[in-house]
């Protein structure tokens, strides 16, 4: 894989059970790659490692005079400078492009995840988290898949050095051969600790980035309280406790780089003294000192590879671990098992099926424009997420919305959202011209005009019109700021919804679509959204009168189950506790007009349901 091949076609199915396991997978998937690494790696670091044994071999050719000798070092010397140099630059490419690799595969997987998931992800995984993954982690991640190869390579090369000083001078070799692994190993008591003050920095810095990320996205309401201020002053002292964590974890750091510079140090002391000795006695020739002297101060180059491979494994071990965890989510909120096989997914139900939530017990029949009522706002939220294929907790995982019968978590993602469209209670708007906002996958039945129309958007296109440059005549060229920020709340609101209406999915999904405007255009919206979706399948979560008098049905879920539905009217006349919700009243009013929240059977007896 090069890095113009980039991204891949199929980035495949990651082992996201845990963080190692995690990095394992990404390894496997790049061993073309690590292998080329490896190989321009053992030729830097072997052409360094054989310097040493040049320079002793000229040594002794000056010693003994040979002239001849003397130029064929000269000529190792040479190749292994070229061997070097070549080494290096390849080697360095290779791993650059194994970083990027490896960063970029981790990009598509979190993409295509969140698209996967859609609003759910961040109801699952703070936002910031998810912020600091798609960043700062998935290069920690490709530093650590890019150093493995690397640190072969150096693992290999001192290895190397350590069987030919055993060979060339054995009894230096034997010296090294034995302080070498103390070297190699004496930093493993202190990574534990290391680690989990990088852990703690990095947990600090993702609640910042949250903090951070929340101040943003209600900048303008804190400006309105005047609490900027409050916010700014809290994110100053989380930044100030990421930065006394980095710190606490750069000293540590830094204690162990030490310990790789003294350790080292010591060594080479005793092979300078020992040899000195072993030269003295005439045991030892003077070329093979300084062939083992250049050697193990030549080891220091590699030997500082263990550190990095430490460093890159403890950084790279919790960002795997959160990238995991977010790759592990599923539309039904249960993870499923790397190499677990699986059924495929289910073939879509034929046209003009019922949408039935078998958690409440609301029905929305074919074709019909199906209000649904709820007293609590969170479990009209999640009942939309379910009407949309998506359970939100483990609870609902078993028990996803139906159409025509197919539980719509069991087909595929594109399939179901090509079927289904919800729109949530607070839509984004991207940035671009307001051509770009409705170039969306639809049907082709509704046109942009006629959706805006519906939606009653008129005052927004004169708005968008006003302030756009000077040459635009046509407002579907204009363009809308990021997340629509020049727009009011309502403006916002209707811009969103003739967006979902331009797609004229099969069935449509609208959670409290006019809760920012006037009630004057929130009653040209409900007849224009009946008229547009005339034998179409639409259900509206909502607790307007103006909206539920305009459905063919309405339902009321009243803890947590649907009650038998009927027409607005008639559940107004009928039904107490429908009537507690939509006119607001409290208890006392109800005491007043001798009205129980909790009213008997038979009330409900006259109140047909239409499935």
């Amino acid at each position: 894989m090069q890095i113009s091949d980039l991204p891949y076609p199929d980035p495949g199915v990651p082992d996201a059970r845990t963080g190692p396991r995690f990095l394992l997978w990404l390894g496997r998937g790049q061993l073309g790659g690590q292998a080329r690494s490896l190989a321009w790696g053992l030729l830097h670091f072997g052409g360094v490692a054989g310097l040493p044994y040049a320079v002793g071999l000229g040594v002794d050719a000056v010693v003994r005079r040979d002239g001849g000798g003397l130029l064929r070092v000269g000529a190792l010397l040479l190749l292994l400078g070229i061997a070097i140099s070549l080494g290096d630059a390849m080697l360095h490419r290779t791993a650059v492009t194994n970083w990027i690799t490896a960063a970029a595969r981790v990009q598509q997987l979190l993409a295509r995840k969140t698209a996967e998931l859609g609003s759910a992800l961040t109801r699952r995984v703070a936002a910031g988290e998810v912020v600091a993954v798609s960043t700062g982690d998935v290069e920690k991640i490709g530093w650590f898949v890019e150093a493995v190869s690397r640190f072969l390579a150096a693992a290999l090369t001192v290895a190397a050095i350590c069987v030919g000083l055993l060979f060339y001078a054995p009894a230096i070799g034997v010296v090294v051969a034995v302080g070498v692994p103390v070297l190699a190993l004496s930093v493993l008591p202190l990574l534990p600790r290391a680690t989990r003050r990088a852990d703690l920095q990095r947990e600090k810095a993702g609640k910042a980035t949250e903090l951070a990320s929340d101040t943003v996205a209600g900048l303008r309401v804190l400006r309105g309280i005047g609490g900027e201020e409050l916010f700014l002053g809290r994110y100053r002292e989380a930044s100030q406790e990421v930065r006394r964590a980095a710190v606490r974890s750069a000293r540590m750091w830094a204690l162990i780089a030490a310990v790789q510079v003294l350790l080292p140090g010591a060594l080479m002391i005793a092979v300078v003294w020992y040899g000195a000795v072993l030269v003295t006695d005439e045991r030892l020739a003077v070329g093979e000192l300084v062939a083992a002297f250049s050697a193990v101060a030549t080891m220091l180059y590699p030997l500082r590879h263990f550190q990095e491979i430490a460093m890159a494994y403890s950084f790279s071990r919790p960002s795997a671990a959160r990238a995991a965890r977010v790759l592990s989510l599923t539309r039904t909120g249960e993870a499923v098992p790397a190499g677990a096989g699986t059924a495929g997914p289910a073939a879509a139900p034929a046209p003009g099926g019922d949408v039935y939530d078998p958690e409440t017990g609301v029905l929305a029949p074919a074709g019909s424009f199906t209000a649904v009522v709820c007293g609590d706002p969170d479990l009209a939220g999640r009942l939309a997420e379910r009407l949309g294929g998506h359970p939100t907790d483990s609870a609902d995982a078993a028990r996803s919305a139906l159409l025509g019968g197919v539980a719509l978590d069991e087909l595929a993602l594109d399939t179901a959202r090509e079927l289904v469209l919800v729109q949530d209670k607070d839509p984004v708007l991207l940035s671009g011209t307001l051509r770009e906002l409705f170039d969306v996958p639809a049907s082709g039945s509704v046109t942009p005009r006629a959706a805006l129309e519906a939606a009653q958007c008129e005052d927004v296109l004169d708005a968008l019109l006003q302030s756009a440059p000077e040459g635009v005549r046509d407002p579907m060229d204009a363009r809308i700021t990021e997340r629509g920020r020049s727009l009011s709340g309502g403006q916002r609101q209707r811009l969103a919804l003739a967006r979902s209406l331009v797609t004229d999915p099969e069935v449509l999904v609208l959670d409290e679509p006019t809760s920012a405007v006037d009630s004057h255009t929130e009653a040209r919206i409900a007849d224009g959204i009946a008229a547009l979706r005339s034998g179409r399948t639409t259900v509206v979560l909502a607790s307007s009168p103006l909206l539920l008098d305009r459905a063919d049905r309405v339902v009321l879920v009243h803890e947590g189950r649907a009650l038998p539905a009927g027409t607005h009217r008639e559940l107004l006349r009928g039904e107490p506790r429908y009537r507690a919700v939509v006119t607001r009243e409290t208890d006392e009013e109800q005491r007043r007009a001798g009205i129980g929240l909790a009213g008997p059977a038979e009330e409900l007896t006259g109140i047909e349901e239409s499935a």
